[in-house]
């Protein structure tokens, strides 16, 4: 069926909320069913295609009839953006050349051998901020003491951002993904944070260090490739949201699943070697980036029984994929033994997370430590009172009250 043969009553709005932490939401089950669908987005209006078939996503992920490019006007934004605010992007946001290149300044530094090479100093970060955890009397907010504090201190020190910064980056980066910030409060967070990483990026032509910034400003230098600053405060702003965000909500987000799930924590507990298993599952079960794969058709499109024509926006719900029975049996179960990486938690195709080795090293550290440092861990209060996430462009928890 073609998109203007479809009434009114046959477009649903979509669904953001899922019906429990892990679950995907009930409508998720009809659309699962016809693997392409038509919905409207709530808070811009768009009229999109969502497409939740694991297969289907591979495929789309990897066709070059797609694009990633923020600048076309049915890109699935979840808020209205004006035109100057859809350029402010980097890799995550361009296709063909522009992003291999720019991907590529970037890269060297998120490859498994350097990520490795990191594993010393995040087993340390990671042991100095369970030591302010336990340092404090129970309960505690695991969230914000831990959970976004790792990420960030690892974040900022591979990128050359002073770690007093933490608060300034946390606060940004939850009004541009947090899901309750007005459009006016995102671009306020937009131009505050690329106003202080002009600062940061002048202050590294002065006085080059170890860090990416440096090392990209110098890669740009050794090519004789033009650039911009904003070219490189965009890079470094992305690294920024995605180096922290994600990792602290997969990190409240899997923890307190494990807490849930006692059975599988036993099994974590007896046999620290699942805890490599365990991190993929985790990222499979949970999908914190399930809104996270937008795109829009280049030409017209034949798939799933629908023809998506050109300039239609589309969205790859991750979260529909990952439960999909033939590729994951009882997708609904956590098995923390299952272990497959076939999962679409990090993305697929040329836009697969850059970051994705070492958010699997800072999950393997941490969830390896804390249950062997703090084994009495528990929730200080029902999970599902737990306010969540509903509606942010990476899915997590506000708050982890925990006991020990």
């Amino acid at each position: 069926m073609e998109p203007d043969a479809l009434t009114e009553a046959e477009t649903k709005t979509f669904p953001y909320a899922r019906q429990c932490p892990f679950t995907p939401p009930k409508e998720y089950a009809e659309m699962i069913e016809k693997d392409v669908s038509q919905v409207t987005l709530d808070g811009s209006g768009l009229r999109i295609w969502t497409v939740t078939g694991y297969q289907t996503i591979r495929e789309l992920l990897t066709d070059p009839r797609l694009s990633a490019s923020r600048k076309h006007d049915n890109f699935p934004f979840y808020f209205v953006a004006p035109p100057e605010y859809r350029t402010e992007t980097s890799f995550i946001g361009y296709d063909g050349k522009e992003h291999s290149n720019t991907r590529r300044k970037a890269a060297l530094t998120f490859t498994n051998r350097q990520v490795q090479r990191l594993r010393p100093r995040i087993e340390e970060i990671v042991d100095e901020h369970l030591d302010k955890l336990l340092a404090m009397a129970p309960p505690a907010d695991f969230h914000r003491v831990f959970s976004l504090a790792v990420p960030m201190t690892v974040i900022c020190e591979l990128l050359g951002i002073p770690q007093d910064q933490h608060d300034f980056f946390i606060k940004h980066g939850t009004a541009l993904l947090g899901g309750h910030s007005s459009t006016e409060e995102r671009q306020a967070a937009i131009v505050e944070v690329n106003a202080y990483i002009s600062d940061l990026i002048q202050q590294k032509k002065a006085e080059p260090g170890e860090d990416l910034l440096s090392r990209a400003m110098a890669d740009y230098e050794a090519s004789g490739e033009e650039y911009t600053d904003r070219d490189l405060f965009n890079m470094v702003r992305l690294l920024m949201n995605g180096g922290h965000e994600t990792t602290a909500s997969q990190i409240s987000l899997g923890t307190a699943c494990l807490l849930e799930n006692p059975d599988q924590l036993e099994l974590l507990r007896d046999d620290p070697s699942l805890v490599r298993p365990a991190v993929e599952e985790l990222v499979r079960f949970a999908t914190i980036g399930d809104t996270a794969v937008p795109r829009v058709a280049l030409e017209d499109i034949e798939i799933g029984g629908q023809v998506i024509r050109k300039g239609d926006g589309i969205l790859c719900l991750g979260l529909a994929a990952n439960r999909d029975p033939e590729v994951f049996p009882e997708p609904e179960k956590l098995d923390i033994t299952r272990g497959s990486r076939k999962h679409l938690g990090f993305g697929h195709g040329v836009h697969h997370c850059i970051g994705a080795d070492l958010a699997r090293l800072e999950l393997e550290i941490v969830w390896s430590k804390l249950f062997q440092r703090v084994p009495t861990l528990r929730l200080a209060k029902p999970f599902l009172e737990i306010p969540r996430k509903e509606g942010a462009v990476i899915y997590g928890l506000w708050e982890l009250p925990v006991e020990w």
